[in-house]
């Protein structure tokens, strides 16, 4: 690459102000384009600093920013090189729910920031951990290592895993009491199939709450039914009323209003007579527990009644929902039949990725990774939270303690899918509240922000507040 000529920079058209800003746009734009095909190697920050009369820093700023946006890649030795392919793709076709089930899409549009909730920071996977534990798994790895294993999974992982558990979300488990799954999504299958042969026929769901459980549910023939969620979590009076014996709640933070189920809560859920007797069952989705900013961890409603609560978990928030990898620990009873069917569904996880996974916990490189992710995540949570201060100050914004996305509320909307296709004709994506909903209840929008850097996510706060404002001078 010619660097004199770069991209027929000059500092000339840099504005006096947000010049760092100005080259991110330039080189994004630049790599969406094709300008910058994939594996194309960026100047050195200090020559393109010099040949633009920037500061170095102004430079390195704006690498470090297309850096956590996965748009580049940098390596002591190999530069800064381009990972995104010309045209890059500015969303996925059809918008996924914190659950990763697919959504239905409205009206089409260029997206350039999708603000779905559950699409976590895929450029913070620790690519570089990830291999040095690869090679050191490959080296010790034995011949029966690598073939048809337990269908419970590892044992080295599911040792691992009872551990980190333990100590991180208060869960009662031995290592023979994990079945290692396909992500959460494996693990509902499981227990739905369960649950249906000993005749259930309706599963309580939290409402809101996530639409692709619900459709998982559904699909393995359960009836789901909505049980209104306040500011304490999930309304048990209304399970009794409804003699509902079998729920699935997410109560460390509810998905999508960020609500903890709060101890009263937790204990009449726990006391339920059908819970006692064990003819039913709570369902946990522990779906994004390691992402906490304001407050102490809340922990695990299975470590209260391990014989009452199944527990599900994964490393897709965490690490990447690609690498399927997730748990399931379920009351004693329903063990064996649920590895049986988990051996009859796929024989089993990959055994390497187990592996691996089971040295970060041991090495302590997976706790070091989740406090870097946590650091990164607060910064995008408060680039969100100032864009819309600023922008949008009559939003109640709700659910900002933890996880990786915000609910807004906003009086006098009307219509949350309507207002969503404003705002997705300026180039971004959100969720209505109302695609989570079964019941009726006020208007909002779910906004994640676990994909995108700071800069964007004030972007995005003020394309939002722009298509509120059109929306209102409307006839």
């Amino acid at each position: 690459m010619d660097q004199v000529d770069f991209l027929e920079l000059y500092a000339g058209a840099a504005p006096a102000k947000g010049v760092t800003t100005w080259l991110v746009d330039v080189l994004r734009a630049a790599i969406a384009g094709g300008s910058l095909p994939a594996g194309a190697r960026l100047p050195a920050t200090r020559v393109l600093a010099a040949e633009l009369g920037l500061s170095r820093g102004v430079v390195v700023e704006a690498y470090q920013r297309l850096t956590d946006e996965g748009l580049l890649s940098g390596r002591t030795g190999a530069g800064t090189v381009v990972i995104a392919p010309a045209g890059m793709p500015r969303g996925e076709s059809r918008p996924r729910d914190a659950s990763g089930m697919w959504l239905p899409l409205p009206p089409s549009a260029d997206i350039e920031l999708d603000l779905s909730p559950g699409v976590p920071d895929l450029s913070a996977f620790p690519r570089a951990a990830w291999l040095r534990a690869e090679r050191i798994v490959l080296a010790g790895a034995s011949n029966a290592d690598l073939g048809y294993g337990d269908p419970r999974g590892s044992p080295r992982l599911r040792g691992e895993l009872a551990s980190w558990l333990a100590r991180t979300r208060g869960v009662r488990a031995a290592a023979d009491d994990l079945i290692v799954t396909g992500g959460v999504a494996q693990a509902l299958a499981l227990l739905s199939q369960s649950l249906r042969s000993r005749g259930v026929a309706a599963v309580a769901v939290e409402d809101p709450g996530s639409r692709g459980t619900r459709e998982e549910l559904e699909h393995w023939g359960l009836r789901t039914v909505p049980i209104p969620v306040d500011d304490q979590g999930i309304r048990v009076d209304e399970l009794d009323a409804g003699g509902l014996e079998n729920v699935l709640l997410t109560p460390a933070h509810q998905f999508p209003t960020g609500v903890v189920l709060s101890p009263a809560r937790r204990r009449a859920l726990l006391d339920r007579p059908a819970l006692r007797d064990g003819s039913g069952l709570i369902i946990e989705d522990d779906y994004d527990a390691e992402h906490r900013y304001d407050r102490a961890p809340v922990a695990a409603l299975q470590g209260s009644g391990p014989e009452r609560v199944a527990y599900a978990g994964s490393v897709s928030k965490s690490l990447a929902p690609g690498m399927r990898l997730g748990w399931l620990i379920a009351p004693r009873r329903l063990h064996a039949e649920l590895v049986t069917a988990k051996h009859a569904s796929d024989l089993g996880n990959p055994a390497l990725p187990q592996l691996i996974f089971a040295h970060l916990l041991a090495a302590g490189d997976y706790e070091r990774h989740l406090r870097t992710v946590r650091r990164r995540q607060r910064a995008r949570r408060d680039a969100l939270l100032s864009g819309l201060a600023e922008h949008l100050p009559s939003a109640r914004v709700e659910g900002v303690a933890a996880g990786l996305h915000l609910l807004i509320t906003l009086p006098g909307t009307g219509d949350d899918t309507e207002l969503a296709r404003r705002i997705e004709r300026t180039g971004v994506r959100v969720h209505p509240l109302s695609w989570h909903r079964q019941l009726d209840g006020p208007p909002g929008l779910v906004l994640g922000y676990a994909a995108l850097p700071p800069d964007r996510l004030q972007e995005a706060a003020r394309r939002i507040a722009a298509a509120l404002r059109r929306g209102h001078r409307a006839p």
